[in-house]
């Protein structure tokens, strides 16, 4: 499995206030961005996969309105995690 708890728990660590704070709006964006990656190398290889494509749109759905919500609530947390991840916002 590409995403273990040890992973998750990294990636919260890292981007979120703490490993047991899988809640913030910080550590929920970098999971969406280590999923949407992982999909899009999968893609990649398996065009004709409808099924993860479908699911690739709703986690870039989901992960835009996560954005939307940080960007109105908090503009210094949303420019961090957007300059932290890469993103091109």
């Amino acid at each position: 499995m590409y995403l273990t708890t040890e992973k998750k728990q990294e990636i919260f660590s890292k981007h979120g206030k703490s490993a047991q704070d899988t809640g913030s709006a910080e550590g929920q964006v970098a999971l969406f961005t280590y999923r949407i990656n992982h999909l899009s190398q999968h893609l990649k290889v398996n065009r004709h996969d409808f099924a993860t494509e479908r699911s690739l749109v709703k986690l870039v759905g989901k992960r835009k309105s996560l954005l939307d919500y940080l960007k109105n609530k908090d503009i210094e947390r949303y420019r961090a995690i957007i300059a932290e991840l890469g993103l091109r916002k």
